[in-house]
């Protein structure tokens, strides 16, 4: 019988159980006693260990997972959370969740999923949308503070721009090293529209692009419309998921790409003509520009239009 494996996972600890047994094992989450884990998966030899992704508390046990050759399958914990409310699981405790992991495994069978090339270049492009943020808050408090408290909120966004720069070019630099991500960024940028900041967030965050269909890819960076159908009733159609910082950056770099990229404009404008609002318009010309990026990193082959030098 095949062993089915759920490990809930916070910051200080890792509840895991195997389908169908009641015991339940917890570890630290801390190299010392992620390493009992893995020993103690290769006694049990599981056939899927499926666990949540937790913003980053999972990194340690993913990679040591994947070092010790172990299938390694990270979940969206809202489909965990789902199938929890879908079976009757309305509790919820570190070791219920990882019980119902385990479950969640042995019925949907997630794919193992090795940890991705990009994974360097994806923490720091979450770095630098980190410090994005906080410069645009401090920017929108600097307007309502007294004056002494001006210049400190002053004083920091300078600080805060002086270590996006250096994050700017660890980015870059981290690109350079790495033969392969160059030349995807350099097909990526070929695209009027596309520039080093949609670039890397595609290289860090939608690893999958050039290895799906057209479908898939849009689904996986929710741009895809989905259908609300009941009986006789035909509901709106509307986007609805995928990867939020895929989605934002694309939505950007189409902006830009409506204006100055001829094949996206012309749908835009011909979007507009047939009666659709702008919005409806800018999500088509999101997923009609994904499905072009999708194709050219598939087959490796640059943009056909002279590229445009405007970028994002």
């Amino acid at each position: 019988m095949k062993a089915y494996v759920g490990i809930d996972i916070s910051r200080d600890t890792l509840d895991m159980a195997v389908y169908g047994e009641d015991k339940l094992w917890q570890f630290k989450n801390n190299p010392k006693d992620i390493a009992r884990l893995c020993s103690l998966m290769n006694k049990v030899k599981p056939a899927l260990v499926v666990f949540e992704a937790t913003g980053g508390y999972e990194m340690p046990l993913y990679i040591a997972l994947c070092e010790t050759g172990l299938p390694a399958a990270p979940v969206n914990p809202r489909q965990v959370r789902d199938f929890a409310k879908a079976t009757g699981k309305l509790a919820k405790t570190d070791a219920l969740d990882a019980k119902v992991i385990a479950r969640f495994a042995s019925v949907m069978l997630p794919e193992p999923r090795p940890i991705p090339e990009s994974q360097e270049i994806k923490e720091i492009v979450a770095r630098r949308n980190q410090l994005v943020q906080m410069i645009v808050a401090e920017k929108n408090r600097l307007h309502n503070a007294r004056e002494k408290i001006q210049e400190r909120i002053q004083t920091h966004i300078q600080w805060l721009e002086e270590e996006l720069d250096s994050t700017n070019k660890e980015l870059a630099l981290s690109i350079e090293d790495n033969p392969e991500w160059q030349k995807k960024n350099a097909l990526l940028q070929s695209v009027p529209g596309v520039g080093p900041v949609l670039a890397t967030t595609l290289l860090s965050d939608l690893p999958e692009l050039g290895k799906l269909n057209r479908k898939q890819i849009a689904a996986l960076a929710g741009v895809a419309p989905l259908n609300r159908d009941s009986g006789s009733m035909r509901g709106k159609r509307a986007i609805w998921g995928g990867r939020a910082t895929v989605r934002a950056s694309l939505y950007m770099g189409t902006l830009v790409a409506a204006r100055y990229n001829p094949v996206i404009s012309q749908l835009y404008q011909r979007l507009l003509e047939a009666g659709k609002c702008k919005k409806v318009a800018l999500v088509a010309c999101m997923r009609k520009l994904l499905i072009i990026l999708n194709s050219m990193v598939r087959y490796n082959t640059k943009w056909l239009y002279a590229p445009i030098e405007v970028a994002v």
